[in-house]
């Protein structure tokens, strides 16, 4: 059993990879495994990981035929992990040093701590590299419930370390392609009893081609992730004042898809456009639009209107109106 396991899921990332694998060579912690899962790549990532292995008997490499995104990949690597504690890191991001040896020694400092958060940095890539901070405010210990909660809206960011054994009894959902491996930190929250944070630092890639920036179909599962999340809240049997603030969390989301559809849809291919349409009409219909803030629902662009027929005016209004001015993302 090592200390750690690290789940490295790989799609089409062999320019990056070296940096991220080459970081966790060189952790201050040794006791690791590292387990990259290439997830049909079609470049040469495969290579590079295989390369890897031969040069370090802690990373082990597991090629999938079929490409079945993310969460799916992690999954293939979770079963393979015999860490006490587990952690992923994405095959463009990277690690400083000292990240692993940080947050295990927060686990043994605070032996009812679950989780432990890194501090998370973006990196943008323009003529050089530029460094900035997740903007989250600063905490000593939160309980799993509290970290839930902060987490609906990423008050509270989603990169962490988790014990082994909470991982393993909720591993990631794999309802869509992308997006709904988040609400598996979410549920890994809500069953902890402490989560903390360390300052081991995990230096996110801020990727035009990441599939949450690109133009690409798969935006709309941002949709049907969320809906995955209110399930399982239900499962969990939370109460109706915690439903009524994810459902304002959903219609916020819903509203920043449809932005998305208004400004991007002409990059999509017109069947796309008419799956994209048809997910937001559903997910419009789906939410309870009684439980959405007033303070919401007062704002052109957010308010849930009568039919669908309006509120597609409004959002065309509101988006063409935020274009001139130039406050499209």
């Amino acid at each position: 059993m090592a200390k750690v396991s690290v789940l490295v899921a790989v799609y089409n990332a062999a320019d990056y990879l070296p940096a991220c694998l080459d970081s966790l060579k060189r952790q201050s912690l040794a006791d690791l495994q590292v387990i990259c899962v290439d997830d049909a790549s079609t470049d040469g990532s495969l290579a590079v990981l295989q390369s890897y292995q031969q040069d370090d008997s802690r990373i082990e490499v597991v090629h999938l035929d079929e490409n079945r995104g993310q969460a799916h990949a992690r999954n293939v690597a979770l079963r393979q992990a015999s860490g006490e504690y587990i952690c992923f890191v994405d095959s463009d991001d990277w690690l400083s040093d000292d990240a692993l040896e940080k947050a295990v020694a927060t686990f043994d400092t605070h032996p009812l701590t679950d989780c432990v958060l890194f501090r998370l940095v973006y990196c943008e890539q323009d003529s050089t590299l530029m460094f900035r901070d997740y903007p989250q405010p600063p905490f000593e210990v939160l309980t799993g419930r509290e970290a839930f909660r902060k987490s609906l809206d990423w008050t509270v960011h989603g990169v962490y370390m988790v014990r082994g054994d909470l991982h393993r009894q909720f591993p990631y959902d794999e309802t869509c392609r992308a997006y709904s491996d988040d609400n598996t930190t979410r549920i890994h929250y809500y069953y902890s009893r402490e989560v903390r944070s360390c300052q081991g630092t995990y230096y996110y890639r801020i990727n035009a081609l990441s599939v949450t920036l690109k133009a690409s179909v798969r935006r709309f599962d941002y949709l049907r992730a969320n809906e995955s999340m209110r399930r399982q809240l239900l499962g969990l049997g939370v109460g109706q004042e915690l439903l009524d603030e994810y459902e304002n969390c959903r219609w916020l989301n819903l509203v920043d898809v449809y932005m998305f559809y208004h400004v991007h849809g002409r990059e999509l291919t017109p069947e796309e456009r008419r799956y994209g349409l048809s997910e937001l009409h559903r997910a419009w219909a789906g939410i309870d639009r009684r439980a959405i803030e007033k303070g919401t629902t007062a704002k052109f662009g957010y308010r849930p209107c009568k039919s669908w027929g309006l509120f597609r005016v409004q959002e065309w209004l509101y988006f063409t109106l935020r274009g001139l001015i130039g406050r499209n993302r």
